[in-house]
């Protein structure tokens, strides 16, 4: 089988410095508020994107970022258009017009913000599940199974984040997440119902590509960490929503932590040799 390919230098200069005008971002929500901040929520939503679709092209090539997007962007906004219509399969809710224009009573930015998500997502599932072919049902099940724990688990810190800054609200809330008022259960579960769609749709139609990862992928590994550890900071010390720290960072672990491992050098993860042992 044919080796991949690396990135060209200046790719891969061009992918960590956008994700570093991200980070730069992020850091700087918290230190604004009202207009100020819903804009920049909305920037960071755009470079989140530019992000993971750009490195998909780059990557893996056309057909890969084209599945990204039909499964990811159009799944998103079609799934969000439905939700907004129905209250299925989230609720009964409704968006602000904090965030931009809206397409069907949805704004936007939505599906580009699951888009942003789902690609270090599923990169993360292949890494845990130790990449190339599936090999049968059971082992592509795991996959999709983790790749959707892996981006639904986001929600926990999203949606209560969101509901608190007034982006959109639900008309019955109940029943809820201890700590987690104004947000029901059934918002989680449909967007886990929602991931697992999403994901079993993006290997059939982004081909073999997707099947294995690299040191291509090192951004987006850093992307989802990043996503991890500044989340739970972030929750629980600059915008007092404690709740959803630990939800979050006990759900999200699932997938952040095990990806952490493999990431750590072999010679940390080996444990001690044997006296005698070649080295």
């Amino acid at each position: 089988m044919t080796r991949p390919t690396a990135l060209p230098r200046r790719t891969r200069q061009t992918v960590w410095a956008l994700l570093a005008v991200l980070v730069l971002a992020q850091i700087c929500y918290p230190l604004t508020t009202g207009q100020t901040r819903a804009r920049l929520t909305v920037a960071t939503v755009l470079l989140g994107y530019l992000l993971s679709v750009g490195h998909a092209l780059l990557s893996r090539g056309p057909r890969t970022a084209a599945a990204l997007l039909a499964a990811a962007t159009g799944g998103g906004f079609a799934i969000e258009a439905l939700g907004v219509a129905t209250g299925f399969p989230f609720g009964s809710y409704d968006y602000s017009g904090q965030l931009g224009p809206k397409l069907a009573g949805v704004p936007l930015i939505i599906p580009l913000a699951w888009t942003w998500m789902a690609w270090p997502a599923w990169l993360t599932a292949v890494r845990l599940t130790g990449g190339g072919p599936t090999g049968g049902i059971g082992p592509a099940a795991r996959r999709i199974a983790l790749a959707a724990v892996g981006l639904a688990a986001w929600d926990l810190f999203l949606d209560p984040q969101m509901v608190t800054e007034g982006h959109w609200a639900w008309r019955t809330a109940t029943p809820a997440l201890p700590g987690l008022p104004g947000i029901p259960i059934s918002n989680y579960l449909g967007w886990l119902l929602f991931a697992v769609l999403m994901m079993a749709a993006l290997r059939p139609l982004a081909g073999a590509a997707v099947a294995t990862t690299d040191s291509r992928d090192t951004p987006m590994f850093a992307l989802y960490l990043w996503t991890y550890g500044s989340s739970v900071l972030a929750h629980a010390v600059f915008l007092g929503l404690p709740a959803s720290a630990g939800w979050g960072a006990a759900v999200m672990a699932l997938t952040a932590v095990p990806l952490a491992v493999t990431l750590l050098p072999r010679r940390l993860t080996a444990g001690p040799r044997r006296s005698g042992a070649p080295a």
